[in-house]
């Protein structure tokens, strides 16, 4: 194991362990933990009258999202290597940075999500894949290695 630490993918770990308890109070706090977070009225709406849509969306993302600060915990070399760490953390930085920059095109998709949603939203997940990307291009050379 990678013996010192990334301070951009413990940064990126700590933003994903974060976004996924969000997601989680989400789930605790109901219709207006959706509403807080700018989900939209019909999340809310499915949230407070108990349809189970809302908890398993909001479970799944919240689940990907602990993987991935798993992952990036892996490469800084704070926890076992996972496999395929480098692989993954390019995926998981692609899909932040492509989130963050498609905005514009998945607003027709969620129309009862807020411009106020989308723009902030939008700037974490830029935020957290510069993050991801800043982390892998410093530990780049260290991930390429076998697990020691």
């Amino acid at each position: 194991m990678y013996s010192g630490s990334n301070r951009y993918l413990l940064a990126a770990a700590l933003c994903c362990f974060a976004a996924a308890l969000a997601h989680l109070a989400c789930i605790m706090i109901g219709g207006d933990g959706y509403r807080f977070l700018g989900a939209g009225e019909q999340m809310a709406q499915m949230a407070e009258q108990g349809r189970w849509y809302p908890t398993v969306i909001t479970s799944v993302i919240a689940m990907v999202l602990f993987i991935w600060g798993l992952y990036a915990l892996s490469a800084a070399g704070t926890i076992k290597r996972l496999p395929l760490t480098r692989l993954a953390l390019v995926l998981v930085s692609c899909v932040f940075l492509f989130r963050g920059m498609s905005f514009v095109a998945l607003m027709p998709l969620f129309p009862e999500n807020s411009l106020t949603f989308w723009l902030v939203s939008s700037a974490i997940c830029l935020f957290i894949g510069g993050l991801f990307a800043f982390g892998i291009w410093q530990q780049w050379a260290v991930l390429g290695r076998k697990n020691t």
